[in-house]
């Protein structure tokens, strides 16, 4: 459906950030929640002279459990109401219900964004859309909070449907149990596969949410940067250690702007044929390399067979724990010192791990599978 809607309104996709006409990225910036008149007018004030376009600010606050700061309230939208008369930005909140909605539009808001918890509800969302409907606000959906494509693009597909043209996706992580550098693990190869998809529909990263921690968004930012993305929303408070909400992730003015400053801005391509000449010599390798690599995967799988068969004839479970840790912590160490990163070894052996599991199932079973059919 939403493949469809794209391409019969390809052009359309863009619009309303091509109109910003920006010679750099797109930037969305503000304190995690709005907290006090003052604080949210010192901070637009100290961001207005930058490369910021839209301020953002935290009105209601779904909070994971009860007991945290949940936001100001409707009162917060008079402050982001006055701050845009007094520094001429735009603003931007994140809205979980009709009621929001109507408030946000009812307060001049110029962007709204879902959140992740409300991406993951459909019914929400359509509420959302219902009450937006035909509105020429523009309209971001971060991802759910679990990786799931069809999930992110069908809240997309909600909007557009709903008439609500100015839309975008906010990329801010995927929650996980495993413990990791990241407050929400990034997946990259999921708004990898969006954008691919949907070249047209604006990106955008939240390196606040990914982190969760104010020394990485430069890191995160730049590597999203260099994928292509369309611009960033970082949490931007006058005094960081002391928010009300997400204190660890937020950054001052003075520390976005050099932010900013730092990031390396690429171009999308080159015609340059030296470039062109390398690019596809490489390309050619990689392709090479990924062919062996799905080769070798595929011989690996019929030893796992193998051992699928031994197990059966000797009646031995398939799960070996003793067996499995010995080769994830000699994979670590043998991938450390060819450059990989531990995070990176866990993943790819736990999916290689989790897929001859399957092999050897279906040898374990197959007398079963054979008397059903």
């Amino acid at each position: 459906m939403l493949n469809d809607l794209i391409m019969e309104n390809k052009k359309e996709m863009r619009n309303w950030l091509n109109k910003f006409n920006l010679d750099h990225p797109f930037v969305i910036a503000g304190p995690c929640s709005a907290e006090t008149e003052e604080q949210v007018l010192k901070i637009a004030h100290a961001i207005k002279d930058s490369k910021v376009s839209v301020f953002r600010a935290g009105i209601w606050k779904p909070r994971t459990r009860p007991g945290g700061f949940e936001g100001v309230g409707e009162i917060g939208l008079k402050w982001l109401k006055k701050a845009k008369a007094e520094t001429g930005l735009l603003m931007a909140t994140e809205v979980a219900t009709a009621a929001h909605c109507k408030l946000a539009i009812e307060n001049d808001i110029d962007v709204l964004w879902v959140g992740a918890r409300t991406t993951a509800n459909p019914f929400a969302v359509q509420e959302i859309a219902d009450t937006l409907k035909g509105t020429d606000k523009i309209v971001l959906i971060k991802n759910p909070v679990n990786p799931d494509m069809a999930l992110w693009l069908g809240g997309v597909e909600r909007m557009y449907a709903a008439g609500i043209k100015n839309l975008g996706v906010i990329h801010r992580g995927f929650s996980t149990y495993e413990k990791t550098k990241y407050r929400n693990i990034p997946e990259w190869q999921i708004p990898i596969e969006l954008q691919n998809r949907f070249p047209d529909l604006p990106l955008i990263i939240d390196p606040s949410h990914i982190t969760g921690n104010r020394n990485m968004i430069l890191e995160v930012t730049q590597e999203a940067l260099d994928l292509n993305y369309d611009g960033m929303i970082i949490e931007t408070h006058n005094d960081p250690n002391n928010a009300w909400s997400d204190a660890a992730q937020q950054v001052t003015p003075e520390a976005l702007k050099q932010i900013i400053k730092d990031l390396k801005i690429r171009k999308a391509d080159s015609d340059a044929d030296e470039f062109t000449s390398k690019m596809t010599k490489l390309r050619a390798n990689i392709d090479v390399l990924d062919a062996n690599l799905l080769e070798l995967l595929g011989k690996r799988m019929k030893i796992a067979e193998e051992i699928g068969q031994v197990k059966k004839d000797a009646n031995v479970a398939v799960l070996q724990n003793n067996r499995w840790n010995e080769i994830l912590e000699k994979m670590i160490l043998d991938g450390g010192s060819k450059g990989l990163t531990e995070e990176f070894i866990l993943r790819l052996f736990k999916a290689i791990h989790q897929e001859s599991i399957s092999h050897q199932e279906k040898i374990l079973n197959s007398d079963t599978i054979l008397k059903r059919e």
